[in-house]
């Protein structure tokens, strides 16, 4: 087990493993960027912005300072959203310690690069440390409640893979390992796309058998597109493919399916989007995948597309919906 752990980013999910940690007795610095926001968190011990409701332990740290942030760390955890990370690693490169693991909870494609969060670590960072993808169904409101949860610690490094397991299991909390690191990221970003598509079907109040064919249909989508970037199939049928897929379209506090459904009930997407103050990752992998990933590995992924006509093309919503359901028939299995 790691012994000594430093979060980088202070959004709900960086402060929930805060939480989390600390518990097990384990030593934690939490960083933010904004060092005001920060200490706004440490003097009320409450994340009252992306957390609220949560006391956070006296034993968490909270550190402002980029090098004190990193002291005596045997492990650290990226919780800073994808489009963000580029410029927070490039910020605390200079004094991020050598061949120390980086644990990613990020859920991303950046829209540049085209690259997942580990591999947009690995990019600024440049050395050869070991590094894994934490994903899965893991609202953290709900972890903060110690509600049954589960996800999948991913590396092609087994034994960093299963010291994070270790350190982060409770008996409420329970960690798997996965070495498909391509597989995990690619499912943890894309289903942010099936959930705004799963919103904006809440918002028109198409029904329950529309958002089945949806979870259904998008996860042929969300599997497509891996196996052809050399994911492995049972990856998507697992936690980090389905399970987090069906939590985050169902969850009424998702952050992705609550601005699908603003979009739905005739809000535009730039007014629905400024409707919260945290990030609405699906939108920018959105962009990832139809401008960067569809002509690269030109795959079929009707309602990736579809919602991309609603976001950036000005498509109606009822539209849409018409397209996809107008398709020309086939047959189901073949799609796979």
């Amino acid at each position: 087990m790691f012994k000594n752990i430093s979060i980088i980013g202070d959004g709900g999910m960086g402060t929930v493993l805060a939480i989390l940690l600390a518990e097990k007795n384990t030593p934690v610095r939490l960083w933010g960027y904004d060092s005001a926001q920060l200490q706004e968190t440490a003097s009320a011990r409450e994340n009252k912005k992306f957390l609220p409701g949560h006391k956070l332990p006296q034993t968490i740290v909270f550190e402002p300072d980029d090098k004190k942030n990193f002291v005596e760390a045997d492990l650290i955890i990226s919780a800073v959203p994808c489009q963000f990370m580029r410029s927070v690693w490039t910020r605390l490169k200079k004094y991020t310690p050598k061949n120390i693991p980086v644990c990613s909870v990020a859920k991303g494609i950046e829209n540049k690069t085209l690259l997942t969060p580990t591999q947009i670590i690995a990019d600024v960072l440049g050395d050869a440390r070991p590094l894994s993808a934490l994903s899965g169904p893991t609202i953290a409101d709900e972890l903060a409640r110690k509600l049954p949860a589960t996800a999948c610690a991913a590396s092609t490094n087994d034994e960093l893979a299963q010291k994070i397991q270790h350190t982060l299991s409770t008996p409420w909390f329970r960690i798997y390992t996965n070495t498909d690191v391509v597989g995990v990221e690619l499912a943890g970003a894309m289903k942010n796309i099936i959930a705004i598509a799963a919103g904006i079907i809440d918002g028109v109040k198409a029904g329950d058998n529309a958002k089945a064919a949806l979870l259904c249909r998008g996860l042929a989508e969300i599997s497509r597109l891996g196996l052809a970037m050399g994911a492995k199939p049972q990856t998507f049928a697992g936690l980090t493919g389905l399970g987090d897929l069906v939590t985050t379209c169902i969850s009424p506090k998702g952050r992705n399916r609550s601005f699908g459904e603003r979009v739905g009930k005739g809000q535009t997407p730039q007014i629905a989007e400024d409707a919260t103050e945290s990030v609405i990752e699906g939108i920018a992998t959105c962009r990832s995948v139809v401008e960067g990933l569809l002509p690269r590995y030109k795959v079929e992924m009707p309602i990736t597309e579809a919602v991309y006509d609603v976001l950036f093309r000005d498509k109606s919503v009822q539209e849409a919906i018409a397209n996809l359901m107008t398709r020309r028939l086939k047959a189901e299995l073949p799609d796979y």
